[in-house]
């Protein structure tokens, strides 16, 4: 049910990707192409990994780093992406895609396995917490991207 995700896999994977955009009310952000997710997973230095989830044929998605605690002194393995088509919902491969990906966790001795959603998304947060999830409400994401990056890469 459960499997990592294969170079023939990308088209299937960056289709998930941009349905996701759009469930995420983002639906012309997605620049990814073809190429560079594959070079992203399979190429000389992969930065992430995949899994698909199928049932004759692939309905999800989990695409995932390893990040790093300081303060454990471990890595610790960053999901960026979970996706299940809407017609699978509800039939557990959300809930295999994370078992998964915490087996793995566990394997490669993580310190801890996190995730970012969507404030609104009240559906996914229930899900999450039901899972054995806990908000760390006291933390909030920063980012610097497109031209600010570039300001802030300046010398200076």
């Amino acid at each position: 049910m459960i499997r990592p995700a294969q170079p023939a896999d990308v088209a299937t994977i960056l289709r998930f990707v941009r349905e996701l955009a759009v469930f995420e009310r983002e639906p012309d952000a997605v620049l990814a192409t073809g190429p560079m997710l594959h070079d992203a997973l399979f190429g000389d230095r992969p930065a992430a990994e995949a899994v698909i989830a199928e049932d004759g044929e692939p309905l999800g998605f989990a695409l995932f780093f390893h990040n790093f605690s300081t303060w454990q002194g471990k890595r610790g393995l960053y999901l960026e992406d979970l996706y299940v088509t809407p017609a699978a919902r509800g039939r557990g491969f959300g809930k295999a895609l994370l078992r998964h990906l915490a087996a793995l966790a566990v394997e490669r001795d993580c310190a801890r396995f996190e995730w970012s959603v969507l404030d609104w998304n009240a559906d996914a947060i229930a899900f999450y917490r039901a899972m054995g999830a806990v908000g760390q409400d006291e933390w909030t994401v920063q980012r610097v991207d497109g031209e600010a990056l570039r300001r802030l890469a300046e010398p200076g």
